[in-house]
């Protein structure tokens, strides 16, 4: 995983919920010297999982620190109880968790399945020494521990900030099976979106933790637009946050009660955030589907005049034909006319050069009518070659168009429609939302063309096995064939192949060859649009 270093200086002022506190109880946190902070550039990463389901008895898993911070430390012990899977984990050297960002309040323990899915399994608060202990169970059978920095403890996905990860070593006891566990994380700094000032932190030794974590939590729902898309939960958390802070303000007897209630805030702004996350998603969503729906429209237009263009061309072929039938039929008839007139004249010399005038004048005839086929004949040639060009101006319209979405090319087999693997989450065949627009806008403009033929083939570079390569180009081209189809291309004019890493177009020994490697490829064709006029060599490679 790669990492920048880099060095922020700054300062950390006084919530106003805390203004009232006096200076001697309060712990500002205020760095004397500059705070190194990695800045992490992926949003996933990879660490070793241990399936726990065919052992027996208890495993020792050792947590190990981070470039982010080398120096933490830890254990965990995994126990198979009826149905879950109990851990009890210690942890050592955790420094406080907003030296990584004002954002962040506190440490939570993930459990993470090989597939990607991440589960909370609770909140790990610093102890004496840096030191704290966290028991909790999760119904996951096989998994990885990592532990991340966060702005609250119910938070839902991780952040990038991870400070441990598990280790497999030799104390993991068992039937143990190593598996890889590649996850998405939330990247640095994306619950404060661009422009959203967030409140300094200041952390009050008479108030508890969780406290400051409710009023993280809701400041962070309100950046998500919770206030907007989650109204009635939102609100619910702002009565509840409210509560709490007459509990700091006034200084409530009850801790307990203090706590309760910021904890109850933390969870309903939560709520509240990926509440409002889902409907902004669902809103870019039909947005999306309104574009596709008016490019869909726009294309029809151009479709249906290129359709008429089309017909008229036909249409001009048939007449030019029938033409060039007509003026062969004089041509053989005028033949004819001059054969019997030679006949006529060795049978009869007198007679010949008696109507010698009358003669040349039906000989100057016959050869008016032979002048008149071959200009017939030569119009329907041109008719001919007319209709050529209109599929050639067909095949440049429909060129023009698609190359404004993607990189479009004209090669021997057809239009070669190139796509990125940047349209597809790494390693996954899912589209991405960008992939899906491109597409549906692509699908449009083919509707506009009947008789197409649209082949889609998949590629990959040669990290990993080839069987596995294999299966993801298969499942990328059958993506990419099931989406068109969805957004209406006609199902039995579209084909999709896996290609695998057996058709490199540049070298896989290094990322930006690979990258190349690594793509989608539609190749359009069909007598609407003719063949290419000094194409480019291509192929489905």
């Amino acid at each position: 995983m790669k990492h920048t270093l880099l060095f922020v200086m700054g300062s950390v002022l006084s919530l106003s919920a805390f203004a009232q506190a006096s200076p001697q109880d309060s712990i500002v946190l205020v760095p004397a010297q500059p705070i190194p902070a990695y800045v992490v550039d992926e949003t996933s990463r990879t660490v070793d999982a241990v399936d726990y389901q065919h052992r027996s008895g208890a495993t020792d898993v050792d947590l190990a620190g981070t470039t982010l911070l080398p120096s933490a430390n830890g254990k965990a012990k995994v126990r198979s109880k009826r149905g879950t899977m109990e851990v009890e984990a210690y942890f050592g050297n955790l420094q406080n968790p907003t030296t990584f960002g004002t954002e962040y309040l506190t440490y939570v323990l993930w459990a993470i399945s090989p597939d990607g899915r991440a589960v909370n399994l609770g909140e790990v608060l610093i102890g004496d020494n840096d030191r704290s202990k966290l028991t909790a169970t999760t119904d996951l059978q096989a998994f990885a521990l990592i532990v991340t920095a966060e702005p609250y403890f119910a938070v839902r996905q991780p952040s990038n900030v991870v400070v441990l990860e598990n280790v497999v070593s030799a104390d993991t006891q068992g039937t143990t099976e190593a598996v890889k566990a590649k996850y998405e994380l939330m990247e640095r700094g994306g619950y404060i979106p661009t422009g959203y000032k967030f409140d300094p932190v200041v952390l009050d030794a008479r108030l508890p933790l969780e406290f400051l974590e409710a009023r993280n939590a809701v400041r962070i729902a309100r950046s998500e637009g919770a206030e907007q898309y989650a109204g009635d939960s939102y609100q619910h958390a702002i009565q509840q946050m409210n509560t709490a802070d007459a509990y700091a303000t006034e200084g409530h007897s009850d801790k307990k009660e203090l706590i309760a209630k910021s904890r109850e805030t933390v969870q309903t702004a939560e709520d509240a955030r990926e509440i409002a996350v889902k409907r902004i998603d669902e809103d870019r969503r039909a947005s999306e589907r309104q574009a596709s729906a008016e490019a869909q429209a726009n294309s029809q237009a151009q479709a249906d005049e290129a359709t008429r263009q089309k017909e008229k061309a036909q249409s001009d072929a048939a007449v030019a034909q029938a033409n060039a039938a007509t003026a062969q039929a004089n041509a053989t008839t005028a033949q004819l006319n001059a054969v019997a007139a030679q006949t006529d004249a060795a049978n009869s010399q007198a007679a010949l050069v008696t109507n010698q005038n009358a003669s040349a004048a039906a000989i100057a005839a016959a050869q008016a009518d032979a002048d008149r086929s071959r200009s017939i004949a030569q119009q329907a040639q041109e008719n001919e070659s007319k209709a050529d060009s209109d599929k050639a101006a067909m095949r440049a319209q429909l060129s023009v168009q698609l190359n404004e979405i993607l990189e479009t090319r004209d090669s021997a087999r057809g239009l070669i429609i190139s796509m990125s693997d940047v349209l597809f989450d790494t390693g996954q065949y899912s589209l991405k939302p960008g992939a899906r627009e491109k597409l549906a806008k692509v699908a449009g403009i083919l509707i506009a063309y009947p008789g197409l033929n649209i082949a889609v083939g998949g590629y990959t570079d040669n990290v990993g096995g080839d069987d596995m390569n294999q299966k993801l180009s298969e499942n990328r081209a059958g993506s990419v064939r099931d989406y068109l189809v969805q957004e209406g291309v006609t199902a039995n004019s579209v084909s999709a192949t896996g290609f695998g890493n057996s058709s490199p177009v540049a070298s896989n020994d290094n990322s930006a060859g690979r990258q190349e490697n690594r793509r989608v490829e539609l190749v359009v064709s069909g007598d609407a649009i003719g063949s290419p006029v000094n194409a480019t060599t291509g192929s489905l490679r």
